[in-house]
């Protein structure tokens, strides 16, 4: 979303908002990543479908079928 045109009239107003942009995407992005532990040598977790359901090797197969390979 850009705003106005008159706001790029002065070079300073523009790297301020540009900046403004830039930290508001750090400050999204920052809090989207969970807090990791400082060992990352933790067994990964087993997958899952959309409703939390452990997913097996009839699921993937029914997938790989559907899906034609």
């Amino acid at each position: 979303m850009l705003p106005s045109p008159r706001i790029f009239r002065s070079r300073w107003f523009a790297l301020l908002w540009a900046g403004g942009i830039i930290w508001f995407a750090i400050d999204v992005a920052g809090s989207a990543q969970p807090d990791a532990p400082a060992n990352n040598m933790a067994a990964p977790a087993p997958a899952t479908d959309a409703v939390g359901m452990p997913v097996d090797q009839r699921d993937l197969a029914t997938l790989a079928n559907v899906m034609g390979r």
